[in-house]
């Protein structure tokens, strides 16, 4: 598919496709035409880039976990994976899982005060 169409199925621009590729998170063949050509597991990988950059991983370390991505349980891919690798990987696990605590807190705190305001209103 050509980078509009994956751009307007994944959710992002042909921008952020591009810089993607760029940062060397996905891979494109060209065409005879010299346009970009992409498959449809890429759609896949573009719409998981998207997830863990809104969720705060940046270009670096999600670069670093592509490997995972892929089959993250089996087989389990040890090529290539250094140490500097694994101790980011602790520290993105550490961020995501407090910023996570820090939603649940807030969910819950607004539910709360909505359970209240809906109380009042009967």
């Amino acid at each position: 598919m050509r980078i509009g169409e994956l751009a307007a199925r994944a959710g992002a621009s042909p921008r952020q496709v591009r810089f993607y590729e760029a940062k060397g998170l996905i891979t494109s063949t060209r065409g005879p035409n010299d346009y970009r050509d992409y498959s449809e597991a890429t759609l896949g990988r573009v719409q998981q880039i998207r997830e863990l950059l809104n969720a705060g991983l940046s270009t670096h370390a999600i670069r670093g976990i592509l490997p995972c991505l892929e089959s993250p349980r089996d087989p389990i891919v040890f090529e290539g994976v250094t140490p500097e690798t694994v101790a980011a990987l602790e520290h993105e696990r550490d961020r995501l899982t407090q910023r996570i605590d820090v939603l649940a807190r807030n969910r819950d705190a607004i539910a709360d005060y909505l359970t209240e305001l809906q109380g009042r209103a009967d």
